[in-house]
């Protein structure tokens, strides 16, 4: 408050009272001193009781959809491994919005989170300015970051969807159409489709076959449309390598209606190991990945920090595995 008081060359308590809506100051000068305080990004500390020991008790969460199983079972091993030491969580919801990261990340740091857990998808230059700036531990969730913010728990997305590729050529499968996103530039599932890429390209194979519709994320709708158009996109493909499980079970369903007979004429493959691809009619190949673990090792990795453990690693690796189903031949 003071560095902002000296920019705007006013006192302390002039910008006290610019803060508050009702405070008596000028319209102009409130203007000014609003101003100053977006480009220092400066965050009011609004927890009154909590001025003199910081502890507020709590963890600022964002997830980027509240309907995805990965994100609610990870939130709950989080909340389970974290409720027994006093801590409760304090949820916002993204939308895979980055806008709207910036906003709640402003809006849970008034509050002062101990701790604050959110997914990379990417961020605003302001939100990586005030998570640094935040002088709490920063915890980015799913991915590796190329430049991580602090700590980061997850695994790479890339080299997930690369080991995918790979795996379904050595089955045999050299024609292999990606299906993501069409607005993924921030995403995981950009890594996803690079990883694909990647994974063609070091098997002297061509990456072109690709489908990108809709937006973050892809639905199973989307991928059923996608489906019902087997002929205009994958009338020389041999296998379809979706960006997560909701398109390739959509995917699946328009081939079925169809009748393309899968994993004969055309496989299907997902990412994610939800609950559909386990129980599709046939059951879908994906990648496997925990929710649930990460959850309890960002746990473990919270309790740790604010213990002030010693040695705490900057990444907790999480594991991947590759499930074979009916919905790709055998070897």
């Amino acid at each position: 408050m003071e560095d902002v008081a000296r920019a705007a060359g006013v006192s302390r308590m002039t910008v006290s009272r610019a803060l508050r809506s009702d405070g008596p100051v000028s319209d102009e000068t409130r203007s000014r001193i609003l101003e100053i305080v977006k480009k220092m990004n400066y965050v009011p500390d609004q927890s009154a009781g909590s001025l003199s020991t910081r502890k507020s008790g709590f963890i600022a969460t964002l997830v980027p959809s509240l309907n995805n199983l990965h994100f609610a079972e990870s939130v709950q091993a989080l909340n389970e491994s974290v409720e027994d030491i006093g801590l409760q969580l304090l949820l916002g919801h993204t939308d895979y919005s980055r806008s709207r990261e910036e906003r709640l990340i402003e809006s849970m740091l008034k509050r002062r989170p101990e701790v604050i857990v959110l997914p990379f998808d990417g961020h605003t230059q302001r939100t990586v300015k005030l998570l640094k700036q935040a002088n709490v531990p920063v915890i980015e969730q799913w991915e590796i970051p190329e430049k991580p913010i602090d700590y980061t728990v997850g695994f790479s997305n890339a080299d997930a969807a690369k080991r995918m590729t790979l795996a379904l050529v050595e089955r045999g499968y050299s024609r292999i159409a990606f299906v993501s996103e069409s607005e993924d530039a921030w995403t995981r599932g950009a890594a996803r489709r690079a990883g694909f890429e990647q994974g063609m390209l070091e098997a002297n194979l061509s990456p072109h076959r690709q489908v990108r519709f809709g937006k973050p994320p892809i639905s199973i709708h989307d991928g059923y449309l996608i489906g019902m158009q087997y002929k205009e996109h994958f009338a020389d493909a041999d296998c379809i390598f979706c960006v997560s499980d909701a398109p390739a079970f959509g995917v699946l369903s328009g081939l079925k209606e169809l009748g393309v007979n899968v994993p004969n004429d055309i496989a299907v493959v997902g990412f994610g190991n939800f609950e559909m691809s386990r129980f599709a009619s046939p059951k879908i190949s994906t990648v496997e990945l925990g929710g649930r673990e990460i959850g309890q090792q960002t746990g473990s990795l919270i309790r740790r920090l604010l213990l002030a453990e010693a040695g705490i690693p900057k990444h907790t690796p999480i594991n991947i595995q590759l499930k074979w189903r009916e919905s790709t031949r055998t070897r």
